[in-house]
């Protein structure tokens, strides 16, 4: 059973960026801008996320 513990979302408004992300659990919300530059990197960023996370222990610095 799969359990929702944080939901997050890139809004974007008039040209402007937030952040949304929202602790299913506390039931609280924190927004923070984000920069285009940030917006334009951000499946970059989620790749090396990735990447990072499917190394074996042995391999990781962790």
């Amino acid at each position: 059973m799969e359990t929702l513990l944080y939901a997050a979302e890139l809004v974007e408004e008039n040209g402007a960026y937030t952040l949304v992300v929202q602790d299913v659990r506390r039931g609280t919300v924190q927004t923070t801008p984000v920069p285009r530059a940030m917006v334009d990197k951000l499946p970059i960023f989620l790749s090396a996320l990735s990447a990072k996370l499917s190394l074996t222990p042995s391999h990781s610095r962790w």
